[in-house]
């Protein structure tokens, strides 16, 4: 048999880290603890996988910048499903979302709407056990923030087997549709199959999905599928599976504009109908079947202005005006509209699938910066298209913010920046390696 040439052996080496590095972080949890157990072993897991972070960038820069070979393909697949097999098992100890998940399931299994009652009121208190009530958050107070595609997702898997490990593994099936999607949009871009190793191996959605089993596997998956049926021009069911996507977490929203093209009204349409439809299916809760969204804006922050990362930071220095906030909001609106606009009402939009997966990749990293989430997982969708399009901003974006998963400093504005300002920097470079070079030449005569 021949020898690994190089660029395969230094993946095989790199992949091998990457699971050598995420056994010992999974290893480091106490048993019993939501999270790590005490704040060292958390600091000390999040560090693990910003190491790990560094290994998948020098993975991708292999599979993008070197020629590997077709058979590389396997052993990307092998260690991704070794580091999933890793994860799937343990319990979730860096978000507890997932028991609000089952329990979620568990009241519509009983035959009631999930968006009526918060988990501690009395009527479902005969719902209630040891071993997914306790670690609800936010039980006393909130209603289920989750859309009814998610829902829908919760009940069809209790109604199998309520547990966190079914919870869990029935995301992992959804991602794994988004991953076959993937592959086949690959192949259709003329792309090395190794590249999918930019979204399996990305340590972010490993731990938001098959460690902590969130929602956002699937959203990814039907995403995937969304992209996969556009490009093979049927548009009706893209539309379908994006409306479900939406539903599913609100985010895929944002891309509605890098998916659609101009007068295809039967995207619209249908991705209209799947909307309807899936609200109708709870719509005896009236406009509690919004949940505990209202509110989740005022508690993160966003409806005031101070859960942005730009205004709490310029806050931390200087005195604003209390309408900064709205001013933001304003200002990232008509930059969002502005970067739509010019997909949507491009003379030749190019439907080729790398372009699909550039403006999905673009509109996606905006959208969920300008957001500024809190919380990691809400970027781990960013790796999927980048499997098409490689923006260096967007690969950032969707590794660096693991460092959000810990608070060193009770700070959590520096936290952020550690995320934004370097990604604000490769935006610059990026921008300034795109102008032409005479124009770039007088601008660095004039600095």
């Amino acid at each position: 048999m021949k020898p690994l040439p190089r660029a395969e052996l230094g993946l095989l080496g790199l992949g091998t880290g990457i699971l050598i590095l995420t056994v010992i972080a999974v290893s480091l949890h106490v048993p019993g603890s939501i999270w790590a157990g005490t704040l060292p072993r958390k600091d000390a897991v999040v560090a693990l996988m910003l190491t790990s972070g560094l290994l998948y960038a020098a993975a991708v820069t292999v599979v993008t910048h070197l020629p590997v070979r077709r058979r590389a393909f396997w052993p990307v697949i092998a260690i991704a499903i070794a580091l999933r097999m890793t994860m799937v098992f343990a319990p979730p100890f860096m978000s507890s979302d997932i028991y609000r998940y089952v329990w979620d399931g568990r009241v519509q299994y009983a035959g009631i709407n999930p968006y009526i009652y918060v988990p501690a009121d009395a009527p479902l208190a005969g719902l209630r056990d040891t071993a997914i009530y306790p670690s609800i958050n936010r039980a006393g107070y909130a209603h289920t923030i989750y859309p009814p595609a998610a829902q829908m997702i919760f009940a069809a898997v209790v109604s199998v087997r309520p547990s966190v490990l079914a919870m869990k593994i029935a995301m992992l099936a959804l991602e794994a549709c988004g991953i076959a999607a993937m592959l086949e949009l690959l192949a259709r871009a003329q792309l090395p199959r190794a590249r999918i190793l930019i979204y399996v191996w990305n340590p972010l959605p490993l731990w938001a999905i098959a460690g902590d089993g969130h929602i956002d596997g699937a959203a990814i998956g039907l995403l995937g599928m969304a992209m996969l049926a556009l490009v093979a021009r049927r548009s009706s069911l893209s539309g379908a599976l994006l409306g479900a996507a939406i539903l599913t977490k609100f985010l895929p929203l944002a891309v509605v504009p890098a998916l659609w093209r101009r007068w295809d009204w039967k995207m619209l349409l249908s991705g209209g109908a799947m909307i309807a439809c899936l609200y109708a299916w709870y719509a005896n809760a009236g406009w509690l079947v919004l949940g505990f969204l209202p509110n989740y804006t005022h508690e993160e922050g966003l409806a005031g202005g101070s859960g942005f990362w730009l205004v709490s930071l310029l806050g931390h220095g200087i005195s604003l005006p209390h309408w900064a906030g709205e001013a933001y909001v304003l200002i990232a609106a008509c930059v969002l509209c502005a970067v739509a606009g010019s997909m949507i009402f491009s003379r030749n939009p190019d439907t080729s699938p790398v372009a699909i997966g550039d403006r999905v990749a673009i509109l996606a990293a905006a959208t969920t910066a300008a957001m500024s989430a809190h919380y990691p997982w809400y970027y781990a969708w960013l790796a999927l298209p980048s499997c098409l399009s490689t923006r260096p901003v967007v690969l950032w974006l969707s590794v660096a913010p693991m460092i959000l998963y810990s608070d060193p400093w009770h700070d959590e504005i520096w936290l952020q920046s550690a995320v934004f300002l370097p990604a604000l920097a490769i935006l610059g470079a990026e921008f300034w390696r795109r102008i032409p070079g005479p124009l770039a030449l007088s601008l660095q005569r004039k600095i």
